[in-house]
């Protein structure tokens, strides 16, 4: 199984107030996109910022590449936003931030009571425990990961079968060219040598003896169209195609973290296509060499999205 870096993915959870009545409406959301590397971004209420570190680890422990938006909202009721409750951790560890200053600066004033309330965390209005709550995020982080990497790896389903799709098109071109490569050499050199006779005046077999014998140019044209021969021929090209596009579908099928891997065999495949393109020696071989590099192409830009 190969998994996709884009996915969508979220879990709430519904909290009652100790006291009966009110409460507060936990929610996670996971949102990821293509990235080279793991690039987690938290947006969360001060409330609840002590469970980044654990969400950290438990995405760090599932993912390997994306760009992740992690964002937690907390919806409380009317009934509990009006209730209110102090958090007496948060209360006390402000007390003794305020004596800590007082005692560097005597002179400095005192808080006011407006301004203790409106500190972050001092008025659990909830209603509900920071234990609670935190739990309540951690088990819906939990589920929105789960749920996240189930929809990577459906859409990581659906790549594959593209994939693997462009490359059994393009093993069909190349078996399809390969036999026809000696033949169309062979034609090829045939035109040259008919070219060369009728450039060098002995087309005609009655023509009569030049500087240099028939026997020396027949020789020279020989050696110059066996030497065009190998610089079109096109077999050993064919042959690494075959052995990248065989790689190619073992990474593919043996699944796992292939994004990287497959990058690589991308540009492998794009390299052996260009040269075969540019010792193309017949319209069928410059034909198969730009149909497969659009399939390439289109293989490169979905391994993008690939973990």
């Amino acid at each position: 199984m190969i998994y996709s870096m884009t996915g969508y993915a979220s879990a709430t959870r519904e909290l009652a107030a100790a006291s009966g009545t009110g409460g507060v409406s936990v929610s996670v959301e996971l949102r990821t996109v293509n990235s080279r590397f793991l690039d987690l971004n938290f947006r969360m209420p001060e409330d609840v910022r002590v469970c980044e570190p654990t969400l950290r680890e438990m995405l760090m422990n599932k993912l390997s590449r994306g760009k992740v938006d992690i964002r937690i909202n907390l919806q409380r009721s009317e009934q509990s936003a009006n209730a209110g409750a102090l958090n007496r951790d948060a209360l006390e560890q402000l007390a003794m931030l305020e004596r800590s200053v007082l005692e560097a600066f005597p002179d400095a004033g005192r808080l006011r009571t407006g301004e203790i309330l409106r500190w972050p965390g001092v008025l659990a209005e909830s209603g509900v425990s920071p234990e609670v709550l935190r739990d309540a995020v951690l088990a819906c982080g939990k589920q929105a990961i789960t749920d996240l990497i189930d929809v990577r790896a459906r859409e990581g389903a659906q790549l594959a079968t593209m994939l693997l799709n462009n490359v059994s098109e393009m093993e069909a071109i190349v078996t399809r060219i390969t036999p026809l490569v000696p033949e169309l050499i062979a034609k090829h050199q045939q035109k040259i040598v008919e070219r060369l006779q009728e450039a060098l005046g002995i087309a005609a077999p009655d023509q009569s003896a030049t500087i240099v014998s028939r026997e020396e140019i027949a020789e020279r044209i020989r050696q110059e169209v066996t030497m065009y021969g190998i610089r079109i021929d096109i077999a050993e090209e064919l042959s690494r195609l075959t052995a990248h596009l065989n790689e190619t579908r073992h990474v593919i099928t043996k699944g796992g973290k292939v994004g990287k891997r497959l990058d690589f065999m991308m540009q492998e495949l794009n390299r052996e296509a260009n040269t075969l393109g540019s010792k193309a020696a017949a319209k069928e071989l410059a034909d198969s060499s730009m149909t497969l590099k659009l399939l390439i192409e289109q293989m490169r830009e979905q391994v993008q999205n690939l973990e």
